[in-house]
């Protein structure tokens, strides 16, 4: 695996290394020991996944909240997706900020969401999986969402929103 930081520390894209043949590739997409080596979580408490029919689906922008903060990596298993991060680290350098990235099935990148981060994407494609391995349980009680639409980050989606669930919809805008 190839690790690359973002401009937001901690925040890793991470690239399949292929190994090629008649058959097609094969590559690994996590090794404890190369998560260790660039001093990221290793402790897989879920593996989830979502599957969105329309292009255009927005989800999120999902974190859970002390004692239950997620660490994530995030892939696109088929289709594409536009994910985005924002850091609500209050004690880094790069608070507020935020960036985006493209995973699809067919570039096979990753994307490492450190904890303290806001997590939600949009499909570039209609049915579009992504698989999440995620640091926590799901406690819904620490669950929390910031509005997609939320003027203080001003988040640049690539393509029109034309699907969201009335929950997402309804977070709201960030106040801290």
């Amino acid at each position: 695996m190839i690790f690359t930081e973002t401009e937001l520390k901690g925040a890793f894209i991470l690239e399949v290394e292929r190994i090629v043949d008649e058959r097609g590739f094969f590559g690994r997409t996590f090794c404890q020991k190369e998560f260790e080596k660039h001093g990221l979580e290793t402790g897989i408490a879920q593996a989830n996944m979502s599957y969105n029919k329309k292009k255009g689906t927005v989800r999120g922008m999902h974190y859970q909240v002390a004692p239950y903060q997620e660490t994530k990596l995030v892939k696109c298993t088929s289709g594409a997706i536009y994910d985005i991060i924002i850091d609500l680290r209050e004690d880094s350098s790069t608070y507020g900020k935020w960036i985006g990235v493209e995973l699809s099935g067919e570039n096979n990148r990753m994307l490492y969401v450190p904890k303290d981060f806001a997590h939600g994407f949009i499909t570039l494609e209609d049915n579009t999986s992504i698989q999440y391995l995620v640091s926590q349980f799901y406690t819904p009680g620490s669950e929390r969402g910031i509005k997609w639409d939320d003027p203080k980050f001003d988040l640049k989606w690539p393509i029109e929103v034309s699907v969201i669930s009335e929950k997402d919809n309804s977070h709201p805008y960030f106040t801290s």
